[in-house]
């Protein structure tokens, strides 16, 4: 039964765990295409969360895109969903939690900082604010970066990022310095094929899309501070 309660014409809300998740999980259940999700990453709220339904979705054949920030690349929900089927990008900065079901069905969540049990939910069906989430959505994905899922070890949550290792940081600090792959590779006495899987894996956690910007980013993470 959809324990979402409707207030007004093209508006629904809900309050509570038991009513937010058993609403949300309804609704995507009744997805036959498509669905957009965008999550700043920061709540702990029910949009942004990957559950069965949605792994029974894309079993069904629905196309999931995912968009969070680059900030949460490493989490095991992110990963989750990727090795689940969903295609999930990353960018610097997503502006708004939402999830937009068919191109028919908007959901926004009502409180950014809410967590699931204080969570408040509207479920728009207005043309004008689908079409305006699509579009805010259509125009971020372009310039994300695509996911490759992390398998992290049990009990490990990337969150905001993995710190690097000793050999990772080495090989940051001699490519920041201008060493060359096969330079690297003798310094660090492992072979240029190591060097460049470590590189492939660093610019992925770091969302980045060159070696230029994956070296700006773990400056900015303080990945080469010392």
């Amino acid at each position: 039964m959809n324990t979402l309660k409707t207030r007004a014409p093209g508006l629904v809300t809900a309050g509570g765990p038991a009513n937010v998740l058993g609403g949300i999980d309804a609704l995507l259940g009744s997805a036959v295409s498509d669905v957009l999700i965008m999550s700043n990453g920061a709540s702990a709220g029910p949009i942004g969360a990957f559950r069965r339904v949605d792994r029974d979705n894309l079993r069904r054949g629905v196309r999931y895109r995912v968009l969070f920030p680059d900030s949460a690349r490493l989490s095991r929900r992110l990963s989750n969903a990727a090795l689940a089927g969903a295609e999930v990008r990353t960018d610097a900065e997503v502006p708004v939690d939402a999830v937009v079901i068919d191109g028919t069905t908007t959901l926004l969540s009502a409180d950014r900082s809410s967590t699931v049990g204080s969570a408040q939910v509207a479920v728009l069906r207005l043309p004008s604010v689908v079409t305006a989430t699509t579009e805010l959505f259509e125009r971020i994905w372009p310039v994300a970066v695509p996911l490759i899922p992390v398998d992290l070890p049990d009990g490990v949550d990337g969150g905001d990022g993995l710190t690097p290792t000793a050999r990772e940081r080495a090989l940051l600090a001699l490519l920041n310095a201008g060493s060359t792959d096969e330079s690297a590779a003798a310094r660090l006495d492992i072979s240029v094929r190591t060097v460049r899987r470590m590189v492939a894996d660093l610019m992925n956690r770091l969302g980045a899309r060159s070696r230029f910007q994956a070296g700006a980013k773990a400056v900015g993470r303080g990945w080469l501070l010392d």
